[in-house]
Order: C-alpha cells, then structure tokens, then sequence
C-alpha cells in the first residue's frame, strides 16, 4: 500500500473508519479490523484498502475525502446557476457571424497565438483550463481540476483532476497532460518569450497521481495559481512526441484533441475565408448543472471580412450574418435605422458590463527614430486633440483615457492628461531641434538636416481615426503618411518590431499584469507586449514586489506608481476608451438569459457561450417578414450589471 504522499493523513482516515495499522512483512503497512473479524475478512478489508488508496490518489470517491486531505472546492447555490447560461436554453442551429480577419494561427500557444479569436473562440470553445473563474464573484471554480490546495506558505499548490475528464479522442485527461502543457510553454521554440517569463515563475509540475499534480513556486507570487490553473491543458499523448518548433508548423492551422465542447475540423477550415466549430456530441460536461444551458449552438461558422466594416455591416443586414458588433459610432448612430431594425426584425442593444475599458491610441517604437526622443513623443501627444475627435467623428460615444488602468482603481491620478495644447508641443519640438521648415513645409532638425517624417501602418478601416491625427501633425510641420496593409501584415510587423508608430487597442484587464508590458528584458526581444521597447530599472524592481503582494489595498499603490512612471516615460499617446457599451445588432431569432452578456466579459463572444436558437421566435420573425409586419423593438439600453 503506497502511503508516501499524505501518510498522516492514512492514519486519520483509517481511525475514522475503525481500522488501526500494524506492520507487515509483506507491505509497509497493512489494516486490520479492531474487532477481529470473521472467516472472509481479508478480501473485505483488502477491498476497502484498495478503495481508499484510489480516492486518496483522486479517483472516483476523492471527493469524500478531499476536505481532510486539505483540499477545497467551489459549492454553487441556485443564486449562481442564474449566471451559467438559462433553463430554457435549445440545442441546435448554425450561428452565422463575420471577422475582420483569419487568425494567424489556431494554436493557443506560441508564436501570433495572442489574437482575440485564439482566446475567445478557439481557446474558449476547444480547450480547458485547470480552473476558472466565477463570471460574478471571480472566485475559483472547477474545470478540469474537481479540487485545489494552496500551502499555508503559499508556495505550493495541488490539482486534482475529474476522472470523468475526457478528450475529444475519447482519452482521460492524467496528471502527465498538465505536466506536459508547462512543458511546452517552457520551449523557448515556441517563440513567445513572456511565455516563459510567466510560467519561469514555477517549477516543473510533479504528477503525484494519477489525477493528482503538485506544483511549487520558484518564488512567492499571488497570480502564480491564477495563471497556471487558468492555462489552455494539452493532450500529452500528442506534446510527448513534439518540440516547440514541430508543434509551431505541425499546428499552425490544425487542432489538437482539446477537452471543450466544440472542435474545428481540418475540412472546416477554409483558409483566409472562413472557419467553423462544431459542438461535440460526447462532451464530457454537457450535463454538469454549470455547463448544461451554455454552448448551445450545434456549430459556429465564422467568415471572415477583411478590414471592411461596411461590408459586415451589409451582410447582417441581408441575413448573411446572424448578429454583429457594430464598432464604429457613425454605423450605429446613422445608419441603424433600415427597414429591418426599425420593424423589430433586427434587434438593437446597448448592453453595459463590468469590463475594464482598455483603449485605443499611438504606440510608439522607442528604438527607432523619431520616437527614440522623449520630446518627440510627448509633442505628438499633445497634438493629440482627443476631445474634438470624439465629438466630431465618434459621436461622443468614447472617453478620454490617460491610462491603461483608467476609469479602475489601479490608475495614477497625478497622470499628465495630456490635453491639446500646439505650443507646449511646438516648444518641445524646438527642445527636440526641429525649429525650422523644409521647401515641403516640414521640419527638419538643425544638426542633421533630416526631415520630420514617418510611416504609419493601418488598416482600412481604421483610416477615418487616423486621417484627422495626420492633418493635424501636418499643420505643425509633421509628415505622418499613412500606408494601408491588411490586419495580418500589421500585426506581424508589429511582433516583429518593424514599425515606427502603431495604432493600436490595449484590452482592461481584471487583475493587471504589468510584467508581460514593461518588464526590461521583454524591451529587446520579439513577439511579446512589450511593444514600445519601455526599460524601466524601478518598474523592474516594483514588478516582483506587486507578484508578492497579497493585500489588494497595497498592489494597487504598486500599479499606480507602475503607471505614473509609464506615463512619464511615454510610450504611447492614449487616446479614447477601447470598450464602450457593447453595440449589438442581432436578428431577432435568439434566447438569451437576463444578463444577455456576462459581468467582466461583455464581448460578442458572449453569445456564443450563452445564447441560443429560439425556435418559437424564430417562427414568429419569419411569419412577420412573410407578412411585412413589425415586432416589438425592445428597450435599446441593456443596463443589467449596472442596475445590480
């Protein structure tokens, strides 16, 4: 009897259950009835031995044992079933949307994994993590792992696995699939270096058990169980024959067996055209109470529309697509009112959520000229006339953002706000040593004669944001020409740091994660966040202080002064709120709970986890189109979360 990994533990759930340990010749230990029993009670007291070992290694009936063990759980009450999806949700139907682009991979991890849709879609629908989060609460809740244990140091923690988990090829998820999924993120191959920097933090995890694995932390770091538990879990049957590099071109566009309710078919996917995932039939928590009104849509048929809102916009409008998030404020406030919207056959809402804002605005690439001068970068942003912009061209459906935490707690009030002022930014230029024009009527520097001139890369759509910025640089002697590439191109140029400035969008996070943007040694390596090049020693020395740092109160005072010395240094010019109220359109064919988007998420990608096919409703728009008659509209402010 193998009684090495909790054997204090043996002792106490022996005497509970009337044995006593003797030793033995045979075995390190044996159990025996106190009252000796009668003829046949070898093989009974073998049996309950046998029985008690397999929960204790976390097979079936572990969860009898798992409190004295030390282990926890999440119990749900009915207040949370209300959050995982709706009773009245149906199976069934082909949801239709469209995307700007066709991800650069369909892997989860690596190289140009970290597109939205990897996260979102793929990540979300295919794979699993140990654990999760509460959509409310934010506490831990099972996933693949039934049961966790974190040390009263801290430093260690324990996943025990459902033995129910299963995957898509119809094997059991073992403690040697986490293993071999730290594995693979630590292969530097990969090319992703914060990978490594992240999960550098912890020591190789150890399978107990089967179905039991143990991880230590290198040093103490509050997000260490977080991030780990929250990791996409691959299939060690297919990794234990891969390197990084094989895994990189072996799955760029082909799927591992995932643990998720959905897969992608290799026939499902049409390259740079479109993608689908089906539902599996023989997902392995399909009938968990958590899991069982949520993914409801038998496949999901994702065409992609490059770089042409318009477009998208008109496919929705011919039924071509089943719903879409309208992005740009001139659609939604001019254009929303056809015939189908105005009769109720497609529905408009403005639905408010918890979701950290992020925003939009110009990274700047502080290795390279011009952008390598502190003046220059605080002179662009104070041309930055973000105020006119919102109200002339976004309708005033933005805020201003002079953080990447703002609107949270974690940002620094003493922020410069950076707001128009031409001859603060004349006056720097003048510091910088661009004091006079050329024949073209740009500035050059006085030294070296060279013009004030630079290449922006965006996108098509992205033109009427960028188009006002560079009439502005223009007036003050500032040539800023803009090239149009599509979304891949830029995105590659971007990882690959070629590029001067960049459009871009940063995402709100929930618990920020300042090391993966600004740590130093990212400042110099490629595909990473750390986009600008920023090195801060003091940022260096703040970041495994905020990793330590287990009172909130205190992490917060960390990343606020995190984020003073990054507005300081000035990497980006930020610009306007990234999330406002998620604008959907959708026809008016759907169920949906009374959240209709979750707490922190808010994101289109909602619907695919929560809504559903209404086929009495479905019946009624169709009758109703036949008809040419209207359909209530429904109040447009869904305000839910903020009503809560």
């Amino acid at each position: 009897i193998e009684t090495d990994m909790v054997s204090g533990k043996w002792i106490e759930c022996c005497n509970k259950m009337d044995l006593v340990i003797v030793p033995s010749e045979h075995s390190k230990e044996m159990f025996v009835k106190k009252d000796k029993g009668t003829e046949g009670f070898a093989q009974a007291t073998v049996d309950m031995i046998v029985d008690l070992n397999a929960r204790m290694k976390g097979g079936y009936g572990f969860e009898n044992i798992a409190e004295s063990m030390g282990f926890e759980t999440y119990t749900f009450t009915e207040e949370d079933y209300k959050y995982f999806g709706h009773p009245d949700a149906q199976k069934g139907g082909n949801l239709k949307f469209t995307t700007s682009r066709f991800p650069a991979t369909f892997r989860v991890l690596g190289q140009h994994y970290n597109y939205t849709e990897n996260y979102y879609i793929i990540g979300a629908l295919c794979y699993e993590s140990l654990i999760t989060t509460h959509p409310v609460t934010l506490e831990y809740i099972p996933s693949l792992a039934s049961h966790w244990k974190l040390s009263e140091d801290k430093m260690t923690f324990y996943f025990r696995i459902d033995p129910d988990a299963r995957w898509s090829d119809g094997q059991e998820v073992t403690a040697d699939d986490v293993v071999a999924s730290y594995d693979i993120r630590m292969d530097e191959t990969i090319l992703f270096p914060s990978t490594q920097v992240t999960y550098g933090k912890i020591q190789r995890p150890e399978a107990v058990s089967k179905y039991i694995v143990k991880v230590k932390s290198n040093t103490l770091n509050w997000r260490n169980m977080l991030y780990f538990g929250g990791m996409n879990i691959l299939p060690e049957h297919y990794l234990k024959d891969l390197d990084g590099t094989a895994y990189l071109e072996e799955y760029n566009f082909k799927l591992l067996p995932g643990t998720g309710p959905y897969v992608i078919k290799d026939e499902d996917i049409v390259n740079q055209e479109s993608y689908t995932v089906t539902r599996r039939d023989n997902w392995w928590r399909e009938d968990h109470r958590t899991q069982k009104y949520m993914y409801n849509f038998d496949k999901v048929t994702i065409s992609v529309v490059k770089d042409n809102p318009a477009l998208q916009f008109e496919k929705l409008k011919k039924g071509e697509a089943d719903a879409i998030v309208i992005r740009k404020p001139s659609i939604w406030v001019d254009e929303t009112d056809f015939e189908a919207a105005n009769k109720g056959w497609v529905q408009k809402r403005r639905v408010y959520s918890n979701v950290p804002a992020g925003t939009w605005g110009y990274a700047f690439n502080m290795r390279k000229w011009p952008f390598d001068n502190k003046q220059v970068r605080y002179a662009f942003s104070y041309l930055y006339d973000r105020e006119k912009f919102n109200k002339e061209i976004l309708y005033n459906e933005y805020t201003l953002q002079n953080s990447l935490y703002s609107g949270s707690e974690y940002e620094n009030p003493n922020n410069n706000k950076f707001e128009f002022n031409p001859a603060k930014a004349v006056e720097l230029l003048k510091e910088a040593g661009y004091v006079n024009r050329n024949d073209r009527g740009f500035l050059v520097h006085k030294d070296t004669k060279k013009e004030l001139s630079f290449t922006i890369e965006v996108m098509k759509p992205v033109e009427y944001r960028v188009t006002p910025m560079q009439q502005i640089l223009k007036e003050y002697g500032i040539d800023m020409q803009i090239k149009f590439v599509d979304s891949t191109t830029r995105w590659k140029n971007l990882m690959d740091r070629n590029f001067t400035v960049d459009f871009q969008g940063w995402g709100g996070l929930v618990y920020p994660n300042p090391e993966t943007s600004f740590k130093s040694s990212l400042a110099d390596q490629k595909n990473n966040n750390n986009v600008s090049g920023l090195k801060s020693e003091r940022i260096d020395a703040l970041l495994p202080l905020y990793d330590t740092e287990f009172d909130h109160a205190r992490r917060v005072e960390i990343i606020q002064e995190i984020d003073g010395i990054v507005s300081d240094i000035h990497p980006s010019a930020w610009g306007l709120s990234r999330e406002p109220p998620a604008r959907l359109l959708f026809w008016d064919k759907f169920g949906y709970p009374d959240y209709m988007l979750t707490k922190y998420g808010g994101r289109f990608e909602d619907i695919l986890y929560h809504w559903w096919f209404d086929s009495e409703k479905d019946s009624t728009l169709q009758n109703a189109m036949k008809n040419d008659q209207s359909l209530p509209l429904g109040d447009v402010e869904h305000t839910f979360w903020k009503d809560l």
